[in-house]
């Protein structure tokens, strides 16, 4: 390559020179600061506590989902016990603004925020999910005999 201070050819090496980091030859890099190259990032090898989950079905351990009906059921429960959303906010740690998106279903709480509002309002955001069972049918292609009785 060439140096692009000079423009001759040699062994270059990365240099700032007044304030612009170049690629220059062994001896135009006396005019500058050398720059210290970077090193290369060693790859990061996954715990083992975390090897299980890689290459299984996510899904698999996802057995509850939360209730169609859950803004209506925070609320109600919410003033059953006489508190306001601010309250519950406090509670939970969450705005007011955001409370009361939860109870319009305009927002869904995430899974932590859902099991600590059923433990202190005493209700139950959660049920049971079964599993979706597909039955196979004895598949066969279509022929063209398929076909022409399709048309008749």
């Amino acid at each position: 390559m060439r140096c692009e201070l000079c423009g001759k050819e040699d062994r270059l090496q990365r240099v700032i020179i007044e304030g612009t980091e170049m690629m220059v030859c062994s001896s135009c890099a006396a005019y500058g600061k050398p720059v210290a190259v970077p090193k290369r990032k060693v790859p990061v090898s996954i715990p083992s506590s975390k090897k299980e989950y890689y290459g299984k079905d996510i899904f698999e351990k996802m057995d509850k989902e939360i209730v169609p009906d859950w803004g209506k059921r925070i609320r109600k429960a919410r003033e059953n016990r006489g508190l306001t959303r601010q309250q519950l906010g406090a509670m939970i740690g969450e705005k007011t603004n955001t409370v009361a998106k939860i109870e319009n279903q305009e927002l869904r709480p995430s899974d932590e925020k859902a099991k600590k509002i059923e433990k202190l309002l005493n209700i139950v955001l959660f049920h049971d999910v079964k599993p979706a069972i597909i039955k196979k049918k004895d598949v066969r292609g279509l022929t063209i005999g398929d076909l022409l009785k399709k048309d008749e």
